[in-house]
């Protein structure tokens, strides 16, 4: 069973970069879609990107596009959620999953992490 571990959040004032990893062990991410997703207090968890570990695809929600970015550590079974111009309204608990189908839908990822939190305050 595969485990996926989320690391890197913690409190930014806005503008500032965060930089998430997701990390998988007693698996791996070849051939699957590794997707993040974020969740804020009261609202429904919402697709942020992900990456098609296959042909190293990416697709981000629009209210990133520019300001994230994704890469991956082949080697080492790792995805990188870079995070730029951080603004308050991207405060959440951030989950990476790991799923067979290219897709923003949560339902279609199997395995999530336990999520990292994202905190963009002054």
């Amino acid at each position: 069973q595969v485990q996926l571990a989320e690391s890197g959040g913690g409190l930014v004032q806005p503008g500032g970069s965060l930089r998430l990893s997701c990390a998988a062990s007693g698996g791996i991410f070849g051939g699957y879609v590794v997707g993040w997703f974020r969740q804020a207090p009261g609202k429904e968890r919402e697709f942020v990107a992900r990456l098609d570990w296959s042909n190293g695809r990416t697709y981000y929600a629009d209210f990133v596009k520019g300001r994230f970015s994704l890469s991956r550590n082949n080697a080492k079974n790792t995805v990188f959620l870079q995070m730029n111009t951080l603004k308050p309204e991207d405060t959440a608990i951030y989950y990476c999953a790991r799923g067979n189908a290219g897709s923003s839908l949560d339902m279609l990822y199997e395995d999530w992490g336990q999520g990292t939190q994202v905190t963009v305050s002054s």
